[in-house]
This record gives structure tokens, sequence and C-alpha cells, in this order.
């Protein structure tokens, strides 16, 4: 397969356009040159403009005069969620011939698909055609577009059964409709031929997501229908849906030049075109307007193929790094899927105004609604209802909030930190990079089924999804990431005597509702390093602290007061640090047991922690509950991948496990970094504080 050029130096006449996310990286440019004067043209591999817009003008001029090449930029087929400007673009077309909705003339995609002058077709790659066809399973199953923010719900009057006719409407005067040789009066001979060609069906016209939004009029949305029984057959959705919602049940589309022509050809609906657009004059749609350049015969997965796997570059709002189609694809599957469980009413009880800015981000949707209320009656006079969803940090989810969320008819959702949470603690208000919204109890309560606990005792993980997880925990452990990330600059030694077994013992916070509710016979650190002692005279037991306690942010008793059940104590090394030198962990349940496991360190739990019960720890006070043998990949699939939620606040967006590991390994490296100036800084400041000390006293 053909690499895509790379421009190390390039020219830009428009400062937004030097400011594109990921510009760099998708012309592999080393160096940006805004604004380039005449002697600096002969340093340029390209000058780049949007299009073949009037904005691009004085780039194709400079281009022209100087002798260099031209390169037209256009957003991909798959942008972005929303339809802001301000968005970042996670695909990006780099053409220099054309630009795909110009038909006047050659773009780079005609050219592929047309295999011009090509000794072999690119597009007769059987690998490559299989990728376009994953790709348009994935694209219809996660109703993806070029703007993904839009509801999967029809209207009521649409969702009814009945089959209907697409008519996509377009911005007024946008250069694909005139570069895509149609007018003003193509899409009035479009609506009159969708009505004549389904004499018994219902035309909906569907406005272009920038009409809607109220930025730029369309030809079709203002139009009156002369006739009683035409107007009645034309519905104008003003509302915004998207467009594979909408193509499930439509038996037809008419275009001039929309993209919505392109999506229905994935989703394997008719299409007729007004218009000559990138996708028209391959056989593959009724063409109304002549293409004479275009005889070759494609089907829609050689389409796909070179319009999204060939012809598009893509970028990875999370790793900033270039990215494939599948990958956007996936990530925008996930943005969906996410606003499409948010698109309800939210009313947030007992949360600190720290909290409420990335809870928000957490529940944020287009269609749905966040409310914060100090008492039940606010929330009430909010409008908290049947349907509504009460939301509590776990540990303020007390039986009076769960019965007034009964009475109103609401559902209550519990929410807490995730397993992968941030590089820093809570308690020194970092905002966390995961969190879990569970809709029947909390994971580390045993007193009831948790979301967590009935997935991992009911559901059974594919070979798919278990090599998931595998890939995962070893990214994780290779990583070195835990729950809170702590700098440490001090190596540990393991300084246990040979012959005598060196086990950890994890402290926790002791009013933590985790130890409350969790472990109901041992319920302090006192008493956990007692119980291990009894159990294992003989070993060598490593004290570890919980951070937030040693960093005073929250209560507990200095590990000094446990002198003497202790051999060694172990403050603020990192958990890979301290799993690298213990032959076992005890804990009553904390997440270090978790991590311990996720790095095949054997785990005594004398509490009930999720991780419990399952086969894969040695449980003192074993869950009733739970008797299914689990292996530790369906374990990490449930607790890492299906039950949390992670948002990466750097790109203002949700990802994967493995995004957020990598953002956190990421963070931690730079905090590791910064650590280690500062200790090396002081190590010279005191040496030379010591040198002069000596030097007064020689004096």
């Amino acid at each position: 397969m053909t690499e895509p050029a790379r421009y190390p130096t390039v020219g830009v006449f428009v400062r937004s356009i030097a400011k594109l996310p990921g510009l760099k990286v998708l012309l592999g440019a080393e160096r940006v040159v805004v604004r380039p004067s005449a002697a600096e043209a002969a340093s340029l591999d390209a000058v780049i403009g949007w299009g073949h817009k009037p904005t691009a003008r004085a780039a194709r001029e400079y281009a022209e005069r100087h002798g260099r090449p031209y390169v037209a930029l256009e957003d991909g087929f798959l942008r972005s969620v929303g339809v802001a400007r301000e968005e970042r673009a996670l695909s990006l077309l780099v053409d220099d011939l054309g630009i795909y909705y110009d038909a006047r003339a050659p773009s780079r995609l005609e050219m592929l698909l047309a295999a011009s002058g090509e000794a072999e077709d690119p597009l007769a790659d059987a690998a490559l055609l299989e990728r376009a066809r994953h790709c348009r399973r994935r694209i219809v199953e996660a109703a993806l577009s070029k703007y993904n923010h839009a509801p999967e719900r029809l209207p009521s009057d649409l969702d009814d059964g009945r089959p209907f006719v697409v008519v996509a409407d377009q911005t007024f005067e946008d250069a694909s409709v005139e570069q895509g040789l149609a007018g003003a009066e193509s899409f009035t001979s479009m609506l009159d031929a969708a009505l004549a060609e389904h004499p018994g069906l219902r035309v909906v016209v569907k406005a272009h997501p920038a009409t809607l939004s109220g930025k730029k009029r369309g030809y079709l949305g203002g139009q009156r229908r002369s006739g009683r029984s035409v107007s009645e057959r034309v519905r104008l959705l003003t509302e915004d849906i998207a467009p594979q919602s909408l193509l499930r049940a439509a038996v037809h589309v008419y275009v001039c030049t929309s993209q919505l022509g392109f999506d229905a050809l994935i989703a394997g609906k008719p299409v007729s075109c007004f218009g000559v657009p990138f996708y028209a004059g391959w056989g593959m749609t009724d063409d109304r307007v002549a293409v004479p350049r275009r005889g070759k015969r494609r089907n829609v997965d050689e389409l796909v193929a070179a319009a999204l796997l060939l012809y598009s570059r893509y970028w990875h709002p999370i790793t900033e790094r270039a990215s494939t189609a599948e990958e956007v694809i996936e990530h925008l599957a996930l943005q969906r899927g996410i606003l499409r469980e948010n698109s309800r009413a939210f009313y947030c009880f007992g949360f600190s105004a720290w909290k409420r800015p990335f809870v928000r981000r957490y529940l944020a949707a287009p269609t749905g609604s966040i409310h914060f209320a100090r008492s039940r009656e606010r929330a009430i006079a909010l409008g908290l209802g049947r349907d509504s969803v009460a939301v509590a940090w776990s540990s303020r989810a007390d039986a009076e909030l769960t019965g007034f969320a009964a009475e109103r008819g609401a559902s209550l959702w519990r929410m807490e930190d995730g397993f992968l949470r941030s590089v820093g603690l809570g308690s020194d208000f970092t905002a966390p990079g995961s969190l879990v919204l569970d809709r029947n109890g909390i994971y580390y309560d045993p007193a009831r089924p948790s979301d967590l606990e009935t997935l991992l005792a009911e559901r059974s993980f594919s070979d798919e999804e278990l090599g998931r997880a595998a890939r995962l925990r070893a990214l994780i452990v290779e990583a070195g990431i835990a729950k809170y990330n702590l700098a440490s600059t001090r190596p540990l030694r393991r300084n246990a005597p040979s012959g005598r077994r060196a086990l950890l013992v994890v402290g926790q916070v002791e009013d933590d509702a985790s130890v409350i509710y969790g472990s109901p016979a041992v319920k302090s650190n006192r008493e956990l390093l007692q119980a291990v002692r009894r159990r294992e005279p003989e070993a060598y037991l490593l004290y570890k602290p919980h951070p937030e306690v040693l960093s005073g942010n929250r209560r507990g008793a200095p590990a000094n007061e446990y002198f003497g059940l202790w051999d060694e104590l172990v403050e603020h090394a990192p958990v890979d640090q301290c799993l690298r030198i213990v032959d076992e962990v005890h804990t009553m349940t904390s997440l270090f047991g978790f991590e311990a496991l996720l790095r095949e360190v054997p785990v005594v739990t004398y509490g009930q922690p999720f991780y419990a019960g399952w086969g894969l720890t040695r449980d003192v006070s074993p869950p009733p509950r739970r008797s299914k043998t689990l292996s530790l990949d369906a374990l990490v699939a449930a607790a890492l991948i299906e039950y949390p939620r992670y948002y990466s606040f750097r790109a203002g967006a949700f990802c994967t496990a493995e995004d957020m590991v990598f953002e956190l390994a990421e963070r931690a490296a730079r905090t590791r970094a910064r650590a280690t100036r500062r200790f090396g800084i002081f190590r010279r400041l005191h040496g030379l504080a010591l040198s002069a000390t000596e030097w007064a006293r020689a004096r």
C-alpha cells in the first residue's frame, strides 16, 4: 500500500489552519511557516489551504507564482463528535491534485477510484477490502457519520414502522454544491423527483447540521410547496437525528452532493444523485447528472476503502499521534455510546464544589440535563420525577436518599472513583480519569450485588474480550500504573532475611466506606497487622500506610503506633516497586490487592473486596454469594473495561482503559521527571551549603 505523501516544510496563509491539532503529525511536517515571504518559497515542500474555498485564494496564488505545489486540506468523512469548528477534527483529507467535492477536475480520491495510470489497482487488495467491510459494519452498528452528536431516536411521527424517502438538504451556496455541478434548481428538481417517484410514501427533508444550529441556511428549509396533497407528504426534519438512525427506516435517499449519500451507500440504501458527489459515476448510484471522466465500476467496499482507508488521514486525540480509521471509528463509537447513556435528566446530590466540574463532564450529553440540588425539595422544584436519575457519591447514597428516589419514580446511581484514577490523590482535589456509575449497589459493599458483581457472576466473556483484557493487563504492568501513580525518587530493595517470606500488609483509611462495609471481621490497620502476624508468625512483614493518611488528608494513626507489629515500613514507594520485593499481599479490602493480582502476586483478603471470592485470592471471610471461578482476564475485563467510564480532560473526550493507561503513564513520567529535577536541585543546594559550612570552618 502506498504511504501518504509527507511535506516536511509547509507554508500557510490562514493562522487557524496552522493551529489545527495534529496538523504536523498528519502532514509529516516539521515546520509550518505562516505567511511565507517570497524568499522562503524555495524552502517549502508545499503550500496548504482549505480546499478550493475563497479563503485559500492567497495560498493558491502564492503556490502558482512561486512554482510550489498547492495541497488542499478538508475535514474528513469521520470528523468529530460535534459540529463546532473549534472541536478537534479527528480526520483530515490531504489532496495534491484537487479536492473530493470538486467534480470539475480530478482529485486524489477520484484517481484512487479510477485507478488511472496505476500499474496495479490500489483497491484490489483483499486485506484492505476486509478492513473496509469491517469499517462499514461498525459505522452502521454505532450510527456514525461525519458529525456524531445527534441522538439516535427518531421523532414519534417517523418512528411508526412506515417507510419513507429521505431528501438531503445542504447549506446555501456551499462550495460542494457549486463545484459538484449543482445549484438551487437541483434541489427543487430533486424534491419533485422524490415525490413523483414514490407517490405513496412520505418524503423527509433532512436539514444540514449547520442549518439546524442556526449558523447557515439551507436550500429546502423554507420552501413552500403548492398543492395540499403534495405538502402534506413532505416532512421537514428540523430535529437533529443521527443519519444512520434515519437511514434504517428509509427506502431511498436523494442527494445533490451531501455526505448523506455516502452514509446511505454504507448502509446499503439506494441513492439518487442530482449533483456529482465523489461517490457518483462509479455504478453504485442513480446519477441524474453525467460524469464523463468516471467510467470504472466500483462497489461500496471499494468506495469505503478508497475514501476512509486510503484518502483520509487520522489523528488520535488521546495519544496525539497518527491513527487509523478503525481506531477513530471505535473512539467515536465510544463517545456516541456514552452520550446515549447520558441522554436523560440527572439530579446530583451532595457534591462538593470542586467535584461538580468533572461530574458535569462525565454526565454531559446534548440531549440531557444536569442539576445539582442541595436538598430534596430543591430537586423536586428543578423537576425530579419519573424517569429522572438521582446521582450521589456512593458514601452519601443513604437509605433516606434511596427511599426518596423510589418515591419520586427516579433511579438512583451511585458514583465512585474508578480503579485507574489519576496522578495524584483525590483528597488533593485531583480530578479522576475514571469513575463508576453503579445502578444497583457499589463495588466495595458486599451486602448487595453491584453492577460489577453481576457482571462477574453472569457475563461470559468472549476470547476476543479476554485477549483484550490480557493485553491491557500487560500494558498496566509494563507502564507501572496503579490507582494514584504518586511520584517517588527512592528505589526500593528487598530487605527480608534469607529464608523468611516477605509479606506486604496494606494499610487503609479506617473510616473509609470500603472498610466499614467491606470488612466485617477486621476493621482497623492494627487488627489487620495482628491477624497477619498470628497467621504468619515467621514472615517478614512490610507495612504500607495508605497514601491519603501519609499526606495528612485523611484520618489515621501514625505507622509508628504499630511498631513491633511490622518489620519494615514502606511509605512512599510506588505499587509496582513494592510488589517486586514481596511474596504475598495481605489486605482488608484495598485496591492494592487487585493491583497485586494484575502482577500475579498472591493475595490474602481479610474483608470482602470486589476481587475476592472468585478463586483468585485466599479469603479469610469469603463472600457468601460468590461461587463462580473466574480467570484473571475475566476479572480485568469486567473491572477495568466494562464497569468504569474513562475521561481524558486533556482531549475533552471519553476514552478507553488503554487510552487512560497511556495518559497516566505519560503524566506520571512528567511528574517523576519534575520530582527528580527538584531532588537534584535540592542535592546541589545541600552540597553548596555543606561546602560553605566547611569553608567557614576552615576560615
